[in-house]
């Protein structure tokens, strides 16, 4: 029997409540763990399935909880889990599979919706193509080693968007399928009250009509079948 284990990693779930976004779509018994609180999963209760949430904190600033969570991640995938980070969870599996050295502060943030490119067909993502997808990140994956992992999309401003450990059902996906148009809001209103940097791109995001591709579909449907 498939299990679910969700870490949730929001800081704020009143505004950011990944949790409620992922369960939306994924019709599979789970139990949610609030990461920065010190709850993690114990692996031998017979997960399965494991996603890593985004969060509103910066991977670049390592928290004490974040490493007990990247050893969980290690431990997962030795176990052969299906894992999927989502934005800061892609950032976390990234730290915790290939180190410190494979995350930093974006360049250039990207927030609202965005057009992705999947470079080629995937068992998660689906075939290649482009698509519209929302997201919110200041920091990104870089410097994965190709041998050891595939680069799976990319967009105009961050060239791994999704990446997949070889050889295993591991996945980081930086962009939020699951958070839809009202969600979406809800969250650059809330980044703004906070006093997010980025102002002008959140206002920028607020202002532009959704172009949501429902890519969640897709990868929900998919991470089910794994």
């Amino acid at each position: 029997m498939k299990k679910l284990a969700i870490i949730d990693n929001s800081l704020w779930p009143e505004v950011y409540n990944p949790v409620e976004h992922w369960t939306a779509y994924l019709d599979l018994p789970y139990r949610a763990f609030r990461a920065v609180e010190g709850y993690l999963p114990d692996l031998d209760d017979g997960y399965t399935h494991l996603i890593v949430t985004g969060s509103e904190a910066s991977i670049v600033n390592v928290e004490p909880w974040v490493m007990a969570e990247a050893d969980l991640v290690q431990e997962a995938v030795e176990r052969d889990l299906v894992v999927l980070g989502s934005c800061y969870g892609h950032q976390l599996v990234a730290l915790a599979l290939a180190g410190p050295r494979s995350v930093r502060r974006a360049a250039r943030p990207e927030i609202g919706w965005i057009e992705v490119e999947i470079l080629r067909s995937d068992p998660l993502l689906g075939p290649a193509r482009r698509l519209h997808v929302f997201s919110s990140h200041y920091d990104e994956v870089y410097n994965l080693d190709e041998s050891r992992f595939e680069i799976l999309a990319a967009s105009q401003h961050c060239p791994v968007q999704a990446f997949r450990l070889k050889g295993k059902k591991v996945w980081g996906l930086q962009a939020h399928p699951e958070i839809d148009p009202v969600s979406a809001t809800k969250l650059l209103r809330g980044m703004l009250d906070r006093g997010f940097s980025g102002t002008d791109l959140i206002n920028q995001a607020l202002d532009a009509a959704p172009c949501d591709d429902l890519w969640i579909e897709t990868i929900s449907r998919n991470f089910l079948s794994l």
